[in-house]
């Protein structure tokens, strides 16, 4: 990574400032945004690319506003080129980001899929987290909720994950019809619930459940 003096964007500190709000928050609840060929912004989703950056509240309401209000050209004071799809682009990319997150855990050996197998990881107490398929049944969700309480005393005590559809969790784990899967604790499986949680956070949609403190969970991309 190219050190901050070369990058030429003033973040150092521990805060970023959004803007959009003008608000203060820590980079892990916001997107780097930079200047690519073309002078088209460019969302840095884990803050590597070099150049001076800009941030925004991760929010795709938040990266909306910025491209209406040209936020971007007063950030960068220059002028540059905001797609009318900023927001939708840079939520495919976060998604993807998951998404390579999870195949990572796979690869690792910190994933099983399959009801039965799920179950027994719970069991077992090996179990970091829980992956529902989007829109998937409601019994298995209820059944494997139990499963947890019996075991750790609440539902709550790991985080969950419904975000991605059948689909999607087929290809990054390489297997059919995927509708629940258990994290196995360890690294690989934290950065992933880290991704999650920002994509989450990203889509307005309600917190990752059981991520009591999220940002205990931002593992690498700092």
């Amino acid at each position: 990574m190219l050190a901050k003096a070369e990058r030429g964007d003033a973040e150092a500190g521990p805060e970023r400032t959004c803007i959009v709000t003008r608000t203060k928050g820590a980079p892990e609840d916001m997107i780097r945004f930079v200047v690519g060929p073309g002078a088209v912004v460019v969302p840095d989703i884990r803050r590597k690319l070099p150049g001076r950056g800009v941030w925004v509240t991760a929010s795709a309401d938040r990266v909306n506003e910025a491209v209406k209000r040209q936020a971007f050209a007063r950030g960068f004071k220059t002028k540059v080129t905001a797609s009318a799809a900023l927001a939708a682009e840079t939520e495919a990319l976060l998604a993807q980001d998951c998404l390579q997150a999870l195949s990572i855990a796979n690869k690792a050996g910190q994933v099983v899929t399959g009801f039965g197998k799920v179950e027994e990881t719970i069991a077992a107490g090996a179990v970091a987290g829980l992956v529902h398929a989007s829109g998937c049944g409601a019994d298995g969700v209820r059944k494997l909720g139990q499963s947890l309480r019996r075991r750790f005393g609440s539902e709550s005590a790991r985080p969950r994950i419904e975000l991605f559809e059948s689909g999607q969790l087929d290809l990054a784990l390489g297997r059919a019809n995927v509708i629940h899967a258990a994290l196995i604790a360890g690294p690989a499986s934290e950065a992933f619930l880290g991704r999650c949680r920002r994509l989450a956070l990203y889509r307005s949609a309600p917190p990752v459940a059981g991520a009591s403190n999220p940002s205990d969970l931002e593992q690498d991309g700092n």
